[in-house]
């Protein structure tokens, strides 16, 4: 079964110049981009976004970061598309992050940690509907020789 997940290229990633090889991981790994977009996130659709941190004394430092410079949020499809997108990216505590990863490749603070995946369906629901409308979800075929006729 397909599952579609979000993934947050952070203002870290666009600040250093890094997106294009991230992009890359996600597309070479054999994930379907279904909709991209850059944007400056909204201090509202960030604190959604990290609504489960809000008690946090965190939560703060997280929303403001990601609304701090412009980022890019895409929708992944595949099968088992948050799990391989989540082992893509590496541990989130980033001693722990393995060499090949993201997170072990690009990242050496927490606070600043490139990517974000969605962690679960449920999730992966919530967020994609918080920065996509459904009119923006490309649903197509990939076929690499369809355009030919």
């Amino acid at each position: 079964m397909h599952e579609r997940t979000l993934v947050i290229l952070k203002p870290d990633c666009i600040q250093r110049g890094i997106t294009g090889e991230i992009l890359s991981r996600f597309e070479k790994k054999g994930l379907k981009f279904i909709a991209m977009k850059m944007i400056m996130i909204s201090k509202e659709k960030a604190e959604y976004h990290y609504a489960e941190h809000k008690d946090k004394p965190f939560f703060n430092e997280l929303v403001d970061f990601i609304i701090s410079s412009p980022c890019v949020v895409l929708v992944l499809e595949a099968e088992n598309a948050i799990r391989i997108a989540r082992k893509l990216a590496g541990a989130t505590k980033v001693e722990e992050a393995a060499p090949g990863t993201i997170r072990g490749d690009y990242v050496i603070h927490i606070a600043s940690n490139v990517v974000h995946t969605s962690d679960s369906p449920e999730s992966a629901e919530r967020e994609i509907n918080n920065f996509f409308s459904a009119e923006e979800l490309i649903v197509y075929k990939r076929d690499l020789y369809s355009w030919i006729g």
